[in-house]
């Protein structure tokens, strides 16, 4: 049987993706002189700038995401086939990944609202395309499931507290009741992640990277400002329900293991 034509294309426009998302995260750390994330337009991505940020820890994921995207556009290249088609979403995932970066050192942060919105359109398609699909062994499943599940729980919680930050740049106080509001935003939170462990494959990154961000939701209200104690639990819970709805996924029984079970009785 032959081998399949070596998609360079595809291959190269990947990798070049990856290069650039690799520049804005430079760019968002400072690297070339800029601000840092945390403190470029008027710090409202700050750990301490709204309900809904969590504490500063918490982007020490990015580093596990980002091996797992290089690690991915390596694997690429010995994928000819791209077979669960997830190659145009990657690339539209690194690019957007990059110009987020680039409307907060802007000082945009309304428009990175609408930056990260179509980011996790795109990662969300991309789970529901890694999902439809099995792996084609461990590699990949850690490779590509495991590194676009994290991106996507991930991103899940960082929309929330980018929407957070964009309506305090705006004046927005939430009624008077910023806590109660950032309370109902953490249930929907909480159907989105119920949602997504049900959705998928069994899936472990997604909700393991949400109930990371919520636990460190969890840390900054309960220990720094603004001191929230309503918001840290009500997160910790959150959190709570995605690992228990992550853990029943794993063990109900898999429908083909079921299916088989039956025929070998009879």
């Amino acid at each position: 049987m032959t081998r399949p034509p070596r998609p360079l294309a595809r291959q190269l426009a990947v990798t070049v993706s990856f290069l650039l998302a690799m520049v804005g995260t430079a760019i968002g750390v400072g690297a070339f002189g800029g601000d840092p994330i945390a403190e470029a337009a008027g710090g409202l991505l700050a750990a301490d700038s709204t309900h809904l940020a969590p504490a500063g820890s918490a982007f020490m994921i990015w580093s596990v995401i980002y091996v797992g995207l290089g690690a991915y556009t390596l694997w690429q290249w010995w994928d000819r086939r791209d077979a669960r088609g997830i190659a145009p979403g990657a690339i539209l995932s690194l690019l957007l990944n990059a110009a987020w970066i680039l409307t907060i050192q802007a000082g945009w942060v309304a428009l990175s609202v609408v930056v990260i919105a179509l980011l996790l359109v795109v990662l969300a398609d991309l789970f529901r395309r890694i999902a439809a699909t099995p792996p084609g062994g461990l590699p990949e499943r850690i490779v590509v499931d495991g590194t676009f599940g994290l991106y996507l729980g991930w991103v899940s919680v960082a929309t929330c507290a980018n929407i957070a930050a964009a309506l305090k740049g705006a004046g927005f106080l939430g009624f008077g009741v910023p806590s109660l509001l950032a309370v109902a935003v953490l249930a929907v939170v909480a159907v989105i992640g119920v949602g997504l462990t049900l959705a998928g494959r069994r899936p472990v990154a997604a909700p393991l990277a949400m109930i990371w961000g919520l636990a460190w939701i969890a840390v900054g209200r309960a220990t720094d400002e603004p001191h929230a104690p309503g918001v840290a639990i009500a997160a910790a819970a959150v959190a709570t329900v995605i690992a228990l709805a992550a853990a029943a996924q794993w063990l109900r029984p898999q429908r083909g293991a079921s299916a088989l079970a039956g025929r070998s009785e009879r």
